[in-house]
């Protein structure tokens, strides 16, 4: 392994939004292309003892929040490793672990961020390296001639600054709707833009949730539920039947009721039925049928002592 280890993440994207040279501004003296840091003898051992398996462990993306001293958000850094595909200058393609590094954030209300694609061999050295800049600035608002219409336009400048060669600005013409109307190339002699205006995309309106008002419930009227009565019903008929078939001497039970009914004529026939078949109550204590009614039993009882003190009434 040679003992230089190129880093893993470019200065560029350690370096605060407000250090990003912006578009027009001169190059910042100094020498082109700065030492490679050297690394120690400890950590090459290091990483020349690592194994492919172990490096597997390291592949992951994460997301980090750029924040200023004072805890202001000034953007977020985004760090991906992966398994990767590398073509060297054979031809010959082979895997290995590729770094992709992005960061973004906003400069004097200017967007701006920095990249870094990297791919290493699996003795960590860096194999290739690309790295750019670019920086988003707002020109203003601007009529322009589209088809047989003029259409109001905003206009924002994308540069990119490369370390393999000169910044490249392009400038692009949006419509309201964020369609691309033009599109110019600084220094190109030429330009691309739309031929006729497009449909333009209106803004979609959030309607209100509607509000329903809570109306009475008329069972009878409502189909469903009149429909589950009447099977409700039928289920409680049949039930009953079942019932009155499998126990004989319900009927003579209920002739019984029937035929008291008739002779004391109760004015209170629910409490009247209550007292009647309450003796027959399985949880409730007996008591003495037919208190509610004033007028002597027609029948002649089976208990003596009772005939006897009916007489004495």
């Amino acid at each position: 392994m040679s003992s230089r280890v190129h880093s893993l993440v470019s200065p560029i994207l350690t370096r605060p939004p407000s250090a990003v040279p912006r578009a027009k501004d001169p190059p910042p003296p100094g020498p082109e292309h700065l030492p490679l840091p050297e690394a120690s003898a400890e950590a090459i051992d290091f990483l020349s003892s690592l194994r492919q398996e172990e490096l597997q462990m390291l592949f992951f993306s994460e997301t980090l929040a750029m924040i200023s001293d004072t805890g202001e958000p000034q953007g977020e850094l985004t760090i991906e490793v992966e398994r990767g595909k590398y073509k060297d200058e054979f031809g010959v393609m082979s895997s290995c672990p590729f770094v992709h590094a992005f960061s973004r954030g906003f400069l004097d209300k200017m967007l701006c961020g920095n990249s870094l694609l990297g791919y290493l061999s699996w003795n960590l050295e860096a194999r290739e390296q690309h790295s750019h800049e670019f920086i988003k600035q707002a020109l203003g608002f601007q009529t322009i001639q589209v088809g047989r219409q003029q259409a109001e336009v905003f206009i924002v400048e994308q540069t990119v600054h490369s370390e393999e060669g000169i910044p490249m600005s392009c400038q692009y013409y949006l419509l309201p709707d964020g369609h691309l109307a033009k599109r110019i190339q600084v220094g190109s002699p030429g330009c691309c833009i739309i031929t006729k205006m497009p449909i333009m995309r209106e803004e979609d309106e959030i309607e209100p949730r509607p509000v329903f008002e809570k109306k009475p419930l008329v069972w009878e009227e409502d189909m469903e539920l009149y429909s589950r009565f009447l099977d409700r019903k039928e289920e409680l008929r049949l039930s009953h039947t079942s019932y009155l078939r499998q126990h004989p001497e319900a009927h003579a039970l209920i002739s019984d009721f029937l035929l008291f009914l008739l002779l004391r004529q109760p004015e209170d026939v629910v409490t009247f039925a209550a007292e009647y078949f309450g003796p027959f109550a399985a949880r409730r204590p007996a008591t003495r049928a037919l208190r509610s009614s004033n007028r002597p039993s027609p029948f002649r009882s089976l208990d003596p002592e009772w005939d006897a003190g009916s007489g004495e009434d």
